[in-house]
This record gives C-alpha cells, sequence and structure tokens, in this order.
C-alpha cells in the first residue's frame, strides 16, 4: 500500500575527452564511495559520488573527475569492466583475450592473463574471492584473486557431446552470482543449432558443477540477475514470435520456473539490462521501444508485481544504470553521452487523508476508499487508466471535492475529478480512461507537486533536461538556478456528470513562476491558509508559498520553523490550540528520528500518521510507529506543549517495557508499518505488514477519544454503536456527559438510538461507578476538545450522586413511554428498566405484569393487547433479568396468591415445595394470611400493623413480634388504643431497655406505665442517686428506709470511683461528718472540705484536711519532679532517633540516584530490598513464602500492635512517633489543674506557704517542660535537619517562658508566688 515516489534529482554531466567518444561500462567501489565509468577511447573517468551533493543543480554542472587512459593493443577493445575490492583496482577483459588490472591511485596496468578466444564477460564473486570470466569459446573459468584458475567448464550443450572451440562466435553473456557466492548462473544456448532457445544452468561456486538446469526457453540473451538474498533469479522470455511483448520470468535455485509478469510494451520492445536492488525488493530493467528508452522499476506485493515508476530517455542516449550497492532506494542511471543521474526514491504510503488509497501500477491507479472496504492490493474498488506509466500523484479532498492529478513519465499532467463519497459504491469493478491536460508551454521535469486549491496546483520542476524549453520574465542576464515553481491553473470545459469521474477536458495554464535556488525536497499544503503551502529545502529550511505574493518574509524569520534536518516525509497537521487554529509541520527523517520543527519527538520512528475527527479535520492524535515494532498513540496538545517526556517516558526504554500502556501498542508482526489512518468515528490504524497485507486495529485511545467526540456533538447514537462495536463499558455515555446532563439528555438519547435491544443492553450495563476515573481514567483526556464544549456538557458531573443506577434508568424508563409507541418490546424495555434498578423495583414490575395479565383474562378485543407481550413472555423476561427467588417473594409481597403461583411455576420451583404452602395460605383470613407472608419476607411492620388489625385475639402474637423486635414498639404503641394493652407494652420495652443496660431510658419507659420500684431499681443501676431519692418519694418511703438507702448508695458510689457523690449523701442524708470529710479528701475537694470542717468547728477535722493536703503536695511534687525528669530523657532519645533516621534516608536516596544507572530489573529487585527495611533493621531477606500472611495473621498482629500501642520499644519502626506522643500524653489534663490550684489555695489558707510554693514551682516547670518538648518535636517532626544549636529544650523553655501569661494553661497558677 505504498508508493515509490521519487525524493531528489541530480543530473551532472562528465567532461569527455573526445568527441567522438562514449560511455560503455561503469564499476562501483564500496568502500571508497567511487564510480567508475569506462569509455570507447579507453579513457577511465572516477568520481565521488559526494560530488552530486556538493554541486550546485545547474543544466551546465560538471561532474568532478579523474581521468586515467587505459592502453590497449591496436585493433582490440575492452568488452568486460569491474572492479575488484580485493585488489583495489580494476580489472578489464578485452576481445583479444587480455586481463589488465589497472589501479587508478598507481595510474599503471598490469597484464595479469590472457583467455583464449578473448573475453566475453567478468563477474567477480560478492565476497571478491573469485573471478569467474566467459570466453569467446564458451567456456567458464574460475580462478581465485591471485589468478590461479580452479577449474573449467563449458558454456552450452553440444549435441554430439565433443565440443569445438576451433571458431570463435558473437554472443551475448551473462553470469550471476547469488548473494553469499555459493551458486552462480549462467544462459546458455545450443552449439550449431538453428534454434534460439536457451537454457539456465545454476552451477557450484566449489568444483564448478552443475547444479541445476531449466528447460530450454526463448530466453533473452545476455539478461540475467540472481536476488541477493537468493530466493529468485530473473531472466527475460522474448515472445516476439507469439506476437507479445518480453516476459520477466523467475527461476528457482533448482532451475524451476516460479513466477512471471509481463511488462506491458509493445511486442517490439527489448529488454537489455534487469537488475535487483541491494535489499532484493526492487527490480529495475532497461526497456528499449521504438521511441523512447526506459527505466523501470518493479515491486512485488501480494504475489504481484507492481511497476512504480519509470524513467524515460531518447534513443539516442542508450541509457544504462546501475544500483548503489549499499543504499536499496538510489539508482544511478548513465548516457552514452556523459550524462549522470542519481535519483533517490522513497517509499510513501499510497493512502490520502481522508483514508483513500491510490496505488500506482505501471499506468494505472487503484483506488479504494478504505473507509468503505478494507481490501488490499492488488484488489481495489476502481481504477483510472493513463496513456503512460504514473510517476506521482496528488490528492485534494477538502469540502466534498475530491481531485486527483497525477504526472505520467511522458511529461504529461493529468486531472481527474471524482464524484461525492456517496457514490463510490457505484464505481465498483470499473476502469476510466484519464486523458492527458492540454498545455499552452511545455516544462521540465516534476519534482514535487500538491494542490493548492480545487482548481489550482503547485509544482516544483526541475529543468535543464533537453526536453524543457522555457522564457525567462526575468532580466537577459538572469541565470536559472535549476528548480522553478509553477502555479497551475485548472479547468475543465465539460460539465461534471453525478456519479461519475471527470476524466478529460482538462485545460492546464501557468499562471505563476518563480526560480528557486534548490533543491525543494518535501512540499505540503497548508490546511489553514488556503493557497498556501510548506516548502521544504536541503538540510530541514522550511518556506511558507502563497499563491500570487510568493514567499512570507515573516515566516522565513521564525527560525524554529525548520527542521534540525532533511526530512524527505513531511505532514502538517491542523490543530486547535485554544481556539486558534494552527498548522504543525512534522518531519521523518532517513534516521527515524520524527521531527516538530527544531525539537524532536521520537528517535527511533519507522513511521508517522494523524488522527482527526471528520467533521472539522482538526488532528487530535499523532501515531507512530517505531522500529521496535510499537503502535504509540500521542495528544497532539502534549506534542505542541512538548510533554512528550512526562507523559510517554516509554520512548527511552521501549525494549524493556513488556504490556500494553494507554499509549502504546506492540504489534505482534514484526516490521509491519502504518499506512494510513480511519478517522472520525471509525478510529483505526491500518498497518500493512511484510508479506503486504492489511490489518486494521482499534487503539483504545482513538476508540474513546471518538467516543467522547459523539457525546459532545450529542450523537448518542453514533456513541453507543461504538461502545457496542469496541464492547466499551456502557457507563461511558453517561460517566462522561456527567449523570444530571445524561438524565436531561435521556429523551434524545430514547428518539436517537431508537432501538430496544440497544437500550435494553445499555440499561444491563449500567453500575454504580465512574468509569471515566476508574476504569479509563488513563484513556479519556480532553486535550484535543473544546474546552468550552465540553464544560458545556458536563456542568453538573460534581453533583455526582451514589444511586446511579437508579437514577439513569428512571430517566430512560420516563423517555420510552414518553416518546415511543407502545409495542411488545417497548414493555419488554421498560420491564428490564424496572429489574435492573438498584434496588430492584420488582414489585412495580410485577404490578405492570399483573395488568397484562387482567387484559388477558378478559378475553376481549381489547387494542391494547397488541401493544403488550404476553404475560408469560413478560414474566420468563423478568425473571432472566432478576433473582427467581427474589421475584416469588416479591409477588408474595404482593398478596396475590396466583401470581405467586405462576412466578413459581415460570421459575421451575419444585411444586411439591411451594404448593402445600400456598394452600395454607389460601386457607387462612386475609389479615392473618397477609400477617405470615410479612413474617416470611422480613417487613416487620406491616406484620405488625397487620397482627393488629386481626384483633384482640391475637394480642399475645403481637406481644411476642415485639419483643422479638424491639423496634416495633414505637409502633405498637401507635397502634395500640386500649390504655391497659399499653401498659403492658410499655412495661415489655422497659424490661427489654433494662436487660439492654439502657437503664435511663429503662427508668423513664417504667415511669410512663407508672411501675415505680422498677423505675427505682433501673435509676440505682445507672447511679442517678438524685432521681432515686424522687422516685423514693413517689413511693412515700419511711425515713429508716430512706436512711438504708442512703447508706447503700452512699456505698455503690464509693465502689463507682465517686467519692464527691457519696461524701454529699453521706453529710446530707446520713448526716455522717467525719465519714463525708474522708469521702472528701479522698476526692481530693480541699476547699470543700475545708469549708465543711468549719462549718462544724471541728478543730480535729482540720488539723486532719491539713496533714493529708501536705502530704498530697509531697505526693505531687515527686511526682512533677519524675515526669520532669522523663521529659528531658524521652526528648533526649527522640532526637538520637530523629537524626539517625534523617541520615538513613538520605543515604538511601543516595542509593536510589545510583540505581538509576542500572537496568530495570536490578532496580526493581534493589527497591523491593529497600521497602521491606525499617530505618532500625538490618535488611532482613525473606523469600516471597516468608513475606505472604494470611488475613487471619494480619488480624491477630494488628491486635497485639493495638494491646502494645503505649508501649516505647526501642528500635522499632514506631518509635520515634511513639515518643512524641508519650511527650504529649504527659500534659497536665484540665482536672488536674483544677485540683492543683484547689490544693494551692488549702495551703494558703492552713499557713503552708512554703510548700505551696514549692508545689507551684515544681508544677510550673515540669508544664514548662513538657510544652516546649513538644513544640520541639512538632517542629523536627516536618523537618528534613535538625539544628543542634537551635533544637534543644533550654532554648524553647525561655522562648515558652515569655508567653506563659497569655496561656490559659498556666491560669491555675496563684499570682503571690509568681515573684518568688
Amino acid at each position: 500500500m505504498n508508493n515509490l515516489k521519487l525524493y531528489t534529482e541530480s543530473s551532472l554531466n562528465l567532461e569527455l575527452q573526445t568527441d567522438e567518444e562514449v560511455v560503455q561500462f561503469s564499476a562501483f567501489d564500496i568502500e571508497r564511495n567511487r564510480l567508475f565509468f569506462l569509455s570507447s577511447a579507453n579513457f577511465v573517468y572516477t568520481t565521488q559520488l559526494t560530488s552530486f551533493h556538493n554541486e550546485r543543480m545547474k543544466s551546465v554542472a560538471m561532474l568532478p573527475a579523474e581521468v586515467h587512459h587505459i592502453d590497449v593493443e591496436t585493433g582490440d577493445c575492452v568488452t568486460s569492466f569491474d572492479y575488484l575490492m580485493e585488489k583495489e583496482a580494476l580489472i578489464v577483459g578485452t576481445r583479444s583475450g587480455l586481463l589488465l588490472l589497472f589501479s587508478v591511485d598507481g595510474s599503471g596496468s598490469e597484464v595479469v592473463g590472457r583467455v583464449e578466444g578473448g573475453v566475453k564477460r567478468i563477474s567477480p564473486s560478492p565476497d571478491g574471492d573469485l573471478l569467474c570470466i566467459i570466453s569467446g569459446l564458451r567456456q567458464i573459468l574460475v580462478m581465485t584473486h591471485d589468478w590461479d584458475l580452479m577449474y573449467e567448464n563449458t558454456l552450452e550443450d553440444f549435441p554430439e557431446g565433443e565440443p569445438n572451440f576451433s571458431e570463435q562466435n558473437d554472443f551475448e553473456s551473462s553470469i550471476s552470482w547469488r548473494g553469499d557466492g555459493k551458486y552462480f548462473a549462467t544462459l546458455s544456448d545450443v552449439e550449431n543449432s538453428n534454434t534460439s532457445l536457451k537454457k539456465l544452468k545454476i552451477w557450484e561456486r566449489d568444483g564448478g558443477s552443475l547444479h541445476a538446469s531449466s528447460e530450454f526457453k526463448n530466453f533473452v540473451e545476455g539478461v540475467l540477475d540472481w536476488m541477493p538474498s537468493g530466493a529468485k533469479i530473473a531472466a527475460v522470455y522474448d515472445k516476439k514470435s507469439e506476437i507479445e511483448c518480453p516476459t520477466v520470468v523467475f527461476f528457482e535455485r533448482n532451475g524451476l520456473e516460479r513466477s512471471s509478469f509481463h511488462i506491458n510494451e509493445k511486442n517490439s520492445a527489448k529488454v537489455e539490462l534487469l537488475k535487483w536492488n541491494c535489499s532484493s525488493d526492487l527490480l529495475a530493467a532497461i526497456v528499449r521501444c521504438e521511441n523512447y528508452d526506459s527505466v523501470k522499476v518493479w515491486f512485488f506485493s501480494n504475489n504481484h508485481w507492481y511497476l512504480k515508476h519509470e524513467i524515460r530517455y531518447s534513443k539516442q542516449d542508450m541509457v544504462s544504470f546501475v544500483w548503489d550497492p549499499t543504499r536499496p532506494l538510489q539508482l544511478f542511471c548513465w548516457t552514452v553521452h556523459g550524462q549522470i543521474t542519481m535519483y533517490n526514491f522513497i517509499w510513501i504510503s499510497a493512502i490520502m487523508e481522508n483514508s483513500t488509497a491510490l496505488v500506482i501500477d505501471d499506468a494505472k491507479i487503484l483506488v479504494t476508499p478504505l473507509s468503505l472496504s478494507l481490501m488490499p492490493p492488488p484488489l481495489y474498488l476502481f481504477s483510472l487508466k493513463f496513456s503512460s506509466a504514473v510517476r506521482d500523484v496528488a490528492f485534494y479532498s477538502k469540502n466534498s471535492k475530491s481531485c486527483l492529478a497525477a504526472f505520467l513519465s511522458d511529461g504529461r499532467l493529468c486531472t481527474v475529478e471524482f464524484p461525492g463519497a456517496d457514490f463510490w459504491e457505484e464505481l465498483e469493478g470499473k476502469e476510466f480512461y484519464v486523458e492527458a491536460s492540454s498545455f499552452e508551454s511545455t516544462f521540465g521535469s516534476f519534482q514535487q507537486f500538491v494542490w493548492l486549491d480545487v482548481h489550482k496546483l503547485l509544482v516544483v520542476s526541475h529543468y535543464g533536461s533537453d526536453d524543457y524549453n522555457y522564457v525567462s520574465q526575468g532580466s537577459p542576464n538572469e541565470e536559472p538556478l535549476g528548480f522553478c515553481l509553477l502555479e497551475i491553473d485548472l479547468e475543465c470545459s465539460k460539465d461534471h456528470v453525478p456519479g461519475l469521474p471527470t476524466c478529460s477536458a482538462w485545460h492546464a495554464r501557468i499562471s505563476n513562476r518563480k526560480f528557486i535556488e534548490g533543491p525543494v525536497i518535501c512540499v505540503a499544503s497548508n490546511p489553514a491558509e488556503n493557497c498556501t503551502a510548506f516548502l521544504q529545502l536541503n538540510g530541514g529550511e522550511i518556506l511558507k508559498y502563497a499563491s500570487g505574493s510568493g514567499f512570507s518574509r515573516e515566516f522565513l524569520k521564525q527560525e524554529d520553523k525548520s527542521f534540525s534536518s532533511s526530512c524527505p516525509w513531511m505532514s502538517v497537521a491542523l490543530v486547535d490550540n485554544n481556539g486558534l487554529l494552527k498548522p504543525l509541520l512534522f518531519g521523518l527523517d532517513d534516521v527515524g528520528r520524527v521531527h516538530l520543527n527544531r525539537m524532536v519527538v521520537c528517535n527511533n520512528c519507522s513511521g508517522f500518521s494523524f488522527y482527526s475527527n471528520l467533521g472539522d479535520q482538526i488532528t487530535t492524535h499523532l501515531i507512530l510507529g517505531t522500529k521496535q515494532d510499537m503502535l504509540c498513540i500521542l495528544d497532539i496538545l502534549d506534542v505542541l506543549h512538548k510533554k512528550i517526556d512526562e507523559e510517554y517516558n516509554f520512548f527511552q526504554a521501549s525494549n524493556k517495557c513488556k504490556e500494553e500502556g494507554r499509549n502504546f501498542i506492540y504489534i505482534w508482526e514484526r516490521s509491519a508499518k502504518i499506512v494510513g489512518v480511519l478517522h472520525g468515528d471509525a478510529a483505526a490504524v491500518i498497518l500493512q505488514t511484510a508479506r503486504g497485507n492489511l490489518e486494521c486495529i482499534y487503539p483504545r485511545k482513538l476508540v474513546l477519544a471518538s467516543i467522547t467526540n459523539a457525546l459532545i456533538q450529542r450523537r448518542f447514537r453514533d456513541a453507543l454503536l461504538m461502545v457496542r462495536r469496541h464492547r466499551i463499558d456502557f457507563n461511558v455515555i453517561v460517566d462522561y456527559c456527567g449523570l444530571q446532563t445524561f438524565i436531561q439528555s435521556a429523551a434524545d438519547f430514547v428518539k436517537q438510538v431508537n432501538n430496544f435491544s440497544h437500550i435494553t443492553e445499555f440499561v444491563c450495563a449500567i453500575k454504580n461507578e465512574n468509569v471515566t476515573e476508574t476504569l479509563y481514567k488513563n484513556f479519556t483526556s480532553n486535550s484535543c476538545m473544546d474546552d468550552n464544549k465540553v464544560g458545556a456538557l458536563r456542568v453538573s458531573k460534581d453533583s455526582y450522586v451514589e444511586n446511579k443506577v437508579s437514577s439513569v434508568l428512571l430517566a430512560i424508563r420516563r423517555a420510552v413511554e414518553e416518546h415511543m409507541m407502545e409495542s411488545p418490546a417497548r414493555e419488554l424495555c421498560i420491564l428490564t428498566t424496572l429489574a435492573r434498578s438498584d434496588p430492584p423495583a420488582l414489585e412495580e414490575a410485577l404490578e405492570r405484569i399483573k395488568v397484562i395479565r387482567e387484559i388477558e383474562l378478559l378475553n376481549s378485543d381489547d387494542p391494547r393487547r397488541t401493544s403488550y407481550p404476553s404475560s408469560e413472555e413478560a414474566l420468563k423476561h423478568l425473571l432472566w433479568l432478576s433473582d427467581a427467588d427474589a421475584v416469588f417473594d416479591t409477588a408474595l409481597g404482593l398478596y396475590d396468591l396466583k401470581l405467586a403461583a405462576i412466578v413459581a411455576i415460570n421459575s421451575q420451583r419444585d411444586p411439591k415445595e411451594f404448593i402445600p404452602y400456598l394452600q395454607e395460605l389460601e386457607k387462612m383470613p386475609f389479615l392473618l394470611m397477609c400477617y405470615n407472608i410479612d413474617l416470611r419476607l422480613s417487613r416487620s411492620e406491616k406484620a405488625l400493623n397487620h397482627i393488629v388489625s386481626a384483633g384482640e385475639d391475637h394480642f399475645s402474637d403481637c406481644m411476642n413480634l415485639m419483643k422479638k423486635q424491639p423496634q416495633l414498639f414505637p409502633l405498637g404503641l401507635k397502634l395500640i388504643t386500649d390504655d391497659a394493652k399499653k401498659k403492658l407494652v410499655l412495661e415489655a420495652w422497659g424490661d427489654y431497655l433494662s436487660d439492654e443496660k439502657s437503664f435511663e431510658d429503662a427508668a423513664e419507659t417504667y415511669l410512663c406505665c407508672f411501675n415505680l420500684e422498677k423505675a427505682l431499681q433501673s435509676y440505682r443501676a445507672s447511679g442517678n442517686w438524685r432521681q432515686v431519692f424522687i422516685v423514693a418519694g413517689l413511693l412515700k418511703m419511711r425515713e429508716d428506709e430512706i436512711l438504708q438507702l442512703a447508706h447503700e448508695l452512699c456505698e455503690e458510689l464509693q465502689a463507682l470511683g465517686k467519692p464527691g457523690e457519696a461524701a454529699t449523701i453521706a453529710l446530707e442524708y446520713c448526716r455522717d461528718i467525719n465519714r463525708g470529710m474522708g469521702l472528701l479528701i479522698s476526692a481530693r475537694d480541699w476547699e470543700e472540705a475545708l469549708r465543711i470542717a468549719f462549718m462544724h468547728q471541728r478543730e480535729d477535722l482540720v488539723s486532719e484536711m491539713k496533714n493529708a493536703s501536705v502530704e498530697c503536695a509531697s505526693l505531687l511534687i515527686g511526682e512533677y519532679e519524675e515526669g520532669l525528669e522523663k521529659v528531658g530523657k524521652y526528648l533526649t532519645r527522640y532526637l538520637a532517633v530523629r537524626q539517625r533516621r534523617l541520615l538513613l534516608a538520605a543515604k538511601i536516596k543516595a542509593e536510589e540516584s545510583s540505581m538509576n544507572n542500572f537496568d530495570d530489573d536490578t532496580a526493581s529487585e534493589a527497591s523491593s530490598n529497600l521497602s521491606g527495611m525499617s530505618a532500625y533493621s538490618a535488611g532482613s531477606r525473606r523469600s516471597s513464602t516468608v513475606s505472604m500472611s494470611t488475613t487471619a495473621g494480619r488480624k491477630s498482629r494488628e491486635a497485639k500492635r493495638q494491646k502494645s500501642r503505649g508501649k516505647i520499644r526501642p528500635g522499632s519502626p514506631g518509635e520515634e512517633m511513639a515518643l512524641v506522643e508519650h511527650l504529649k500524653g504527659m500534659s497536665l489534663t484540665a482536672g488536674a489543674r483544677s485540683e492543683l490550684k484547689s490544693l494551692l489555695v488549702s495551703l494558703m489558707m492552713l499557713g503552708k506557704e512554703e510548700t505551696a510554693k514549692k508545689l507551684q514551682r515544681t508544677a510550673e516547670n515540669f508544664q514548662l517542660s513538657q510544652m516546649a518538648a513538644v513544640n520541639l518535636a512538632n517542629d523536627t517532626v516536618s523537618s528534613d535537619t535538625i539544628n543542634e544549636q537551635a533544637d534543644t529544650l533550654e532554648n524553647y523553655v525561655q522562648a515558652l517562658k515569655s508567653e506563659v501569661q497569655k496561656l490559659e494553661d498556666f491560669s491555675w497558677r496563684s499570682k503571690v508566688f509568681l515573684s518568688s
């Protein structure tokens, strides 16, 4: 699916020594890149190939060459000429049989041998070790490079068995070696035979024995070449006797004919030379016709030989050619007059921008729109026939106009205007003859040409050849530079016939001509501006040309628009950059680098293409094929904004990636190339394999881009079809639009799709998941879309509700009911939306089925019967979508036993299971039946409602139900109206609450039913002693009973750790002052205890109070001093651990940076080892089996961690944070500060000022140290460094002291002691 395009053409002339001499032979020196020519006057011309690149392309340019003369005896002439790499000299054979070794560098010749009968052909072996000679006596001589004869054989077959060497006959001979040098082939005929039949013989290198031979055929004499790869031997059949043109035929090594093809010329044509290129994929031949000679180049693919290029010369030139031995697409043609032309070819895709394939094959162009049918050549939709071979084509497709321009090998220009795309299928199998356009003047060979507009071409013409005449419009002294830009206007005098291509009556006129110093190597039209194009000069310089005005000077000033090297392949992409249409120039050079202006996008590319939307033709993605057989999909805006390294870093290690990613796909067949892209909704990349067949793949990234583009344009049907075709998750339609937006567009969605099967499939796939953020998170991108459109479409995506399924299905159901005509399929679709809701709306679905069943039972001519499916079909559809047990339970919930029976039968339940149960239900009263069904379905509230409605006889069942399901007690109180029964319900509820240890709630419930004894017990159990005494008052208990109750409560509260409340009861109800004082001292309520002692004027109690407060102060002073020591100890340990962790982290980071030089496997292994180390571990090496643990093991370890969380384990990974948490946990609580303040006041009142001072000073020092340590830890935890001078406890304590007065935490201090 490629065409062979002439990339550059360089013609130079040899300055021959005499006017009469002609060039006869050529030879190549691969090592020193030289080309030798031998003339009829025995002059050897030596030229360097670099001369073709250095010289300016003028018509009078001469080829610099060294000239040497070979001395040959008078009357003798050269018959064979070649270059020997081993000798670094030319080998020359003459008619008289001399073998001369001519050294160009030494300018001398040496006779190395003489061959009897003369030399007909010399052919060195590919490795240079052997030399094969055919003599005039039809002998094959094989000798070494030291001129030692290895063996000789007779070339011909003699009928009498004895060779006759008495005569020297004139004949054409040929020798062709196989690429590895193990075999060589010759052509020979039968001696003394009048027949023209010849035989192909294959000889073995070692020993010279005949390996194989063909049958006698009419071979063209002297035309033979063995493919360098060794697969085929090419020869030519002469079929003049059959009045047919010559046929190129291919043989295998065993002498059997393999295939052939006709050269498609007149029967008078003659093939004189046949040569393969060095890569064995192109076959070139010299074909002598009546009026011209031509060099034809064929290519083989899909078992068909294509004539890809033809170069015509005049008969007087007697053209010959030679392939470059190392560059497969470089061809040298030379004429007898010394004109040497170097042709550089490139392969370009035959698929145009609109996915139309235009394959050149001789005088035909095979046309195939791949968007209609993916047919590999030689298959095609229709063909265009021309008067001569096609050399190059240019295609135009814009605004529903499609035109083609073809440049032919005879120098003519042909134009075709195609019909609209809707008519292309009608052209299948047809062939249209295209007439050449009429011209007012002649012009030179087309180097490049491109469409500027629908009727205007821009042509780069190379003049200087004999057939080019022009009239210069400049000054008389202006010298042409070899290249000319021509603007050609095309007009058609014939009306366009709809449905058919316009192939004739085209007129061409040159409207503008500009000379340019070349060479121009590539031309591409500018899609952003009409009638403009970009030209690439040698070296990568880019020029912008506008019709009529010439080159843009502003563009010339922008140096970044040029490539950093010459790019034979250049394309222009139209990009939307924030609403501004901008052309981007991409180029691919010979070494596989893709250039965007001065930036290199990829270094190992084998081909590239663009993907765009058909509507606006704006490029959204760049498609690259790499030499590692990887297909890369790049967002064009990522390329424009130079985000390639961060988004597509796989270019650097593509050979190490083994799995498919979002941006690349591995091509399953080696050497497959990108030949084209199907744009728009097709979203396909077309690859051609090495054997010629086409493969079409659909990258996920392009498919999702086409789906989202369709959603933006609200083409829901197209989006749904693409989702189904490519098996994309249907949720992408909802999630990309946004839930609220899709719900609002549900009616449009249903009307556009208009297919209940597709809607049902969509409904069944909806799930509560946003696939654009999970499954397709890495594929969906807004980079190639209009941000305004996307924002308008997804305006409410942020308001994503949790139950997406029910919301979407409800919207679809309403849209179907409102906008679709009634039909059985519509009803089944509605049932699907009900069954797939979350939770399934089975009750509503069964109600609809009941309606259908009732219509059927009426047995009437209701027209609605045709609009619904049968009830059985609807029920089976519902059962297929839902759980059969759930449908049966829902049918029971409707209390329709017949419907439940039908469901059970259709769900294939065992009749022994459901029939007895349904019969039992049928015998019950309706309310009891409903009650039992509700119990089965766990519908407790409905069951309670029904059993209450069943009457007083079933009150016990009602009570049992509420006791089993206590959440029903509030509903039962609402439903039961009898007061006595309400009290029973309340008492039962209170018993339940009491059992659940909710004593406060239970007591309140008992109070509602006036059960004061149980209320008293509940309050007592809850510890609410005040409510206990209130209820005791309600019970009118005696004084002694209340006193007994007070003593019991006092003991209970004291046991519960509430000495303050117990003290209140002892003082107020028991009137026990001593016991109350003891409890107040235990509660550390110092001020209250002192008040009670003075109130009762008890000095003994005051003394007891004084001793207790002093003792408590001493204990606190000891605790605070110990705490101060611990703070220093913990902080020191924390700083040491933190410093060690920071050092280890720096070391690991340095090791990771050094590992970047390793390969991926080494780095992965090292990183996994490091990840298993804690900051204190020695890096244990555990096997994967040991590292794996069960869920139970993980749970047990977590439980152990929870238990030991309060401990600090030295060396553990959590030691650092455990130390910080422990420091924070040592702070004074609000209760401790309140008790401390109360103690200080009491000590002052009791005259213990020194003790109070010491207590306040110790407590303050501890609190300052603890808070400073916490601040220091918090500051260093978030820092990567520790300053040993600044990060000290003393510094932080001093800083905190300046803020103490403002802190609420220090409000417990007594100001009278602050000065001391």
